[in-house]
């Protein structure tokens, strides 16, 4: 899924940035490609590319059989990273994603 990165803000993403930022984030990591890839708690999988300066990809795939715990544990630190790498807040995503459906670019 695309994500809008703030303006200004996809700078600090290029080169290393990206990788370091999920490290920091998110634990280690390991380069597949282009994609940049994770995995912690009930987060079986999360594959992020920075497709530009504006714009970011990412995928996920959790575990459905995780405690609660663990998803709420896996859902904050994946809120922490994105808002760290988009500059948006969870509900500042939610609404862009909601005007990209309504615009029909989704």
């Amino acid at each position: 899924m695309q994500f809008d990165i703030k303006r200004g803000h996809g700078k600090t993403l290029e080169g290393d940035g990206l990788k370091k930022l999920m490290e920091e984030k998110l634990g280690p990591v390991t380069v597949e490609g282009d994609k940049i890839v994770t995995s912690f708690g009930a987060t079986i999988r999360l594959e992020a590319k920075l497709l530009s300066r504006t714009s970011l990809d990412i995928v996920t795939q959790s575990d459905r059989n995780a405690s609660p715990e663990a998803m709420e544990e896996s859902s904050k630190k994946y809120n922490e990273f994105m808002e760290a790498a988009t500059g948006f807040t969870a509900k500042q995503r939610s609404k862009r994603m909601q005007k990209k459906v309504k615009e029909g670019k989704l």
